[in-house]
């Protein structure tokens, strides 16, 4: 799965915004989303396959962070929208100042 297609699905995201504060428990993660257990163990494994997450034992827990690379990879994509957004947004804001 490619990062685009794992970011896609909103409890993944949510995932992943839980995620941003440092690692955390499978179990954390289950609690604060409300999911399942294997439903998120389905999506935390996707965005382990997808380069987003890694997970690490630490006796009977699994352990989740965030990846950096992938998450680059993303946001450097991302940067050329946020050029055509801020033209946008520049726009809007003249067209504003003109109407006052």
């Amino acid at each position: 799965m490619s990062p685009f297609e794992a970011i896609a699905e909103p409890n993944r995201r949510r995932l992943l915004e839980l995620l941003r504060s440092g690692e955390r428990a499978a179990g954390d993660l289950v609690e604060a989303t409300g999911l399942s257990q294997p439903g998120a163990s389905k999506h935390l494994k996707q965005l382990r396959e997808a380069g987003l997450v890694s997970v690490r034992a630490e006796g009977q827990k699994r352990l989740y962070r965030l990846e950096a690379g992938e998450l680059a990879a993303l946001d450097s994509w991302l940067q050329q929208f946020r050029q055509y957004w801020m033209h946008r947004l520049d726009a809007l804001n003249d067209h504003l100042e003109k109407e006052q």
